[in-house]
């Protein structure tokens, strides 16, 4: 009689493999790369319209500033940055340290009306406000056009 020993996680183990597969994102036990190397990081985002303005707020705790960039190219305006977080603790008889890595980017296109040339972006306390201003309204004056 054959005994077999009971893995309960053979199972995820092989969910883990089938879908980094359907990915392409080399596995943990293929020795290419360590599944935790492996980061990602999405940080909450709100968008509204105001009067003037579009207005997207992003929550970044943990983001430095000099770790945030906000581009423009083609009517996209793309947001991203990496979080690095280091905690460490030193005592007589204790030491630990935690570390968090994460990379993000968001991507928005504008509306047709959006004032590229003014987008401001601040953030403070961990929370990124871009501000889009509205191009203001110019009402043409509407030409005749002779019908022969």
């Amino acid at each position: 009689m054959l005994l077999t020993k009971f893995d309960p996680a053979k199972d995820f183990r092989e969910l883990e493999e089938r879908l980094m597969t359907a990915f392409n994102v080399p596995s943990s036990t293929s020795g290419k790369m360590e599944l935790a190397n492996i980061s990602g990081f999405t940080p909450a985002v709100n968008t509204r319209e105001g009067e003037f303005a579009y207005h997207i707020e992003v929550d970044l705790p943990g983001v430095s500033k000099k770790d945030i960039h906000v581009d423009l190219k083609d009517d996209v305006l793309t947001i991203c940055g990496e979080r690095k977080i280091k905690n460490e603790v030193k005592k007589k008889d204790y030491y630990k340290m935690e570390s968090s890595y994460g990379k993000f980017q968001r991507s928005f296109t504008l509306p047709e009306n959006a004032d590229s040339e003014n987008i401001k972006a601040n953030c403070e306390d961990g929370m990124l406000e871009v501000v889009i201003p509205k191009m203001k309204k110019i009402d043409k004056d509407i030409k005749k056009i002779e019908v022969k």
